[in-house]
């Protein structure tokens, strides 16, 4: 055991794990080099299209070091995005050690600061490094001032790399070897494996990816999961590099993959440890913790006789995305579909894509809301994150909304702006630190629904894409909510119904009234499209009727045989108008559900 390190490669977002990794996997020559591709671990196409990464990846690779000796390194590749945090969590879980990656031109940034925490929550040993050091902007002196004062780490300790030039790549690996410690665990005790990742295999069943703390894990061997209580005899079991490589056992330290034939994923669940059916450990492995979705959104098939599909699909990607949650809904207007938990916009966004692409849906989301806390006069709490589900408003006492610590870094240039964004968003207590030489940082209380829709990328334009911002959830505040309904010609329309606070109302409503109002086609009557809260209309545009030109073929005369056939046209408009029913087409939907506001609405 003492030959084996178990590390992950942790940063903010694009300061360089995912190529730094290609170099480690190239120098230990874990791949073949007419196999080797740029950002090799993201595997997903929707990862190389974005160029960020979304699930952590693993390999497991030989390294022989200075001394003569032959190691194996597991490495673990995680995302940077605060949206996949829970993903990252995972991965330090079935680690000792980690890579704190720093860019030598950016500096300590929001997520190095979070991810830095997750990793000493989790009592693992932090080897700092310093990327990009090839930059003409790099200030090697400014960032080792940093991790000595924003991180508490040693600055002398790090090490100094170019993951694109492959500078400093052999220092880095044997200080994997020297100051990472190896694993713990018995090898003769019974077996405890945690399953922190899993895929699914059409052929095969679900691919689980193990990592053993105690005992052994060989071929026939009947395994027991502790949350669930289900048991399964395992087929194969092996090492990830980048393609399968069967091995006869694996034992307390390694990472590796299991097969069992296992084809029903309603027991599954990431987190989960598995030990011998014939002799059972006594307690599972600790630490693991659900995500609290913080995002909710219903997801509907355009097609209902899709229904069954988008079923198999979510319950397959959630065997993949373990923080994703779902329960099944309904909507007059968008039939069966289910209601969705998300930790951020970002995964709301990439679970959307993924089941289109990976599983060749077409998807209606109605519009992401936060979970509202309500007190009903009668003293009951309720917890509402639909608006369909929204109490009387006679009925209630208070409703309160959650709240969030946002940390946002930034130049000291742009901090009139960043300040001002905060106010805009409702942001209390806001407060600024002074880092180094030019850099602030900004904390500020905001509630999470203003946070949704595009704070994020309003923070990236202002600061010039310096900007940089994580967040976590605080507690709950009394709020001022309201229902806005959306009405096409008196008829409510449940999936455009959201909760606001009523400074806002007005205004969202209004922007949905447009939006409806474009993408609606013309009839032969008039349409009136309408915002209220309520009893309440506080919002409205009209769809004006097509009209024919009646009067066309009078030529001259009195003006009464003119008047006579335009009160003809008419009564003939008024007896539609009171029998016509209004088809929204589902492009309709789609324009009004999209988040971001064209540019001219801005």
């Amino acid at each position: 055991m003492d030959h084996i390190r178990n590390f992950c490669i942790i940063a903010h977002i694009d300061h360089g794990k995912s190529t730094l990794a290609d170099r480690l996997i190239q120098r230990c020559g874990a791949v073949d080099p007419r196999e080797f591709r740029d950002q090799i671990l993201d595997s997903m196409d929707l990862e190389r299209e974005r160029g960020i990464t979304i699930k952590a990846n693993t390999v497991s690779m030989p390294y022989t070091a200075r001394d003569g000796r032959t190691y194996e390194l597991n490495l673990i590749d995680t995302p940077g995005h605060v949206d996949f945090s829970h993903e990252v969590r995972r991965s330090l879980m079935s680690c000792e050690g980690a890579l704190l990656i720093v860019d030598a031109s950016q500096g300590v940034e929001a997520q190095t600061v979070a991810n830095l925490y997750l990793a000493m929550e989790l009592g693992l040993q932090v080897v700092p490094v310093i990327n990009k050091i090839d930059l003409p902007s790099a200030d090697v002196d400014r960032v080792m001032e940093e991790i000595d004062r924003d991180l508490g780490l040693d600055p002398f300790a790090s090490i100094q790399v170019s993951a694109k030039l492959g500078t400093g790549i052999d220092d880095l690996l044997e200080a994997i070897v020297t100051q990472l410690p190896p694993p713990k665990g018995v090898p003769e005790e019974p077996l405890r494996a945690l399953l922190f990742d899993a895929q699914y295999d059409p052929y095969r069943g679900a691919l689980l990816l193990v990592r053993l703390f105690d005992g052994k894990l060989r071929a026939g061997t009947r395994v027991r999961f502790m949350h669930s209580g289900q048991e399964h005899k395992v087929e194969e079991v092996g090492w990830q590099r980048l393609k399968h490589i069967p091995v006869p056992e694996l034992s307390a330290g390694e990472v590796g993959y299991v097969l069992a034939g296992i084809k029903s994923l309603s027991g599954l669940a990431i987190g989960d440890t598995l030990t011998e059916a014939e002799r059972p450990a006594a307690e599972p492995v600790p630490g693991y913790r659900e995500a609290k979705p913080v995002v909710f959104s219903s997801i509907y098939p355009m097609a209902t006789d899709e229904y069954e599909d988008l079923t198999k699909a979510l319950e397959k990607l959630k065997l993949n995305d373990a923080a994703l949650i779902y329960e099944k809904d309904s909507s007059a207007a968008l039939g069966f579909g289910f209601r969705c938990g998300f930790l951020g916009l970002l995964h709301l966004d990439v679970v959307q894509e993924r089941l289109e692409r990976e599983y060749d849906l077409s998807l209606i989301l109605s519009a992401p809301s936060v979970r509202y806390r309500i007190v009903l006069a009668d003293g009951k709490e309720v917890w509402v994150d639909n608006p369909t589900f929204y109490p009387d408003p006679g009925s209630i006492q208070e409703s309160y909304e959650p709240y969030i610590k946002a940390t946002i870094m930034t130049p000291e240039r742009y901090l009139g702006t960043v300040m001002e964004l905060c106010r805009e968003r409702r942001g209390v207590e806001t407060t600024f630190n002074y880092l180094a030489a030019g850099r602030m940082e900004v904390i500020s209380q905001l509630p999470l629904a203003e946070v949704l829709f595009d704070f994020y990328d309003r923070l990236k334009s202002i600061t010039q894409g310096y900007g940089s911002f994580d967040y976590e959830l605080l507690d709950y505040r009394l709020a001022d909510l309201v229902k806005v309904d959306i009405l096409v010609n008196g008829e409510k329309v449940d999936a455009l119904s959201q909760l606001v606070h009523r400074e806002f109302a007005r205004p969202r409503a209004l922007r949905y009234c447009e939006r409806l109002a474009s993408t609606i086609p013309r009839q032969q009557f008039k349409i009136a499209i309408q915002g209220a809260i309520g009893g309440q209309i506080i919002a409205r545009t009209t769809i004006n009727a097509f009209r024919k030109d009646v009067t066309a073929k009078c030529y001259g005369g009195d003006i009464s045989r003119k008047r006579k056939l335009l009160e003809k046209q008419k009564e003939g408009k008024k007896r539609m108008k009171m029998v016509g029913a209004v088809e929204i087409p589902q492009a309709a939907f789609v324009a009004v559900l999209k988040t971001e506001a064209p540019a001219d609405e801005e």
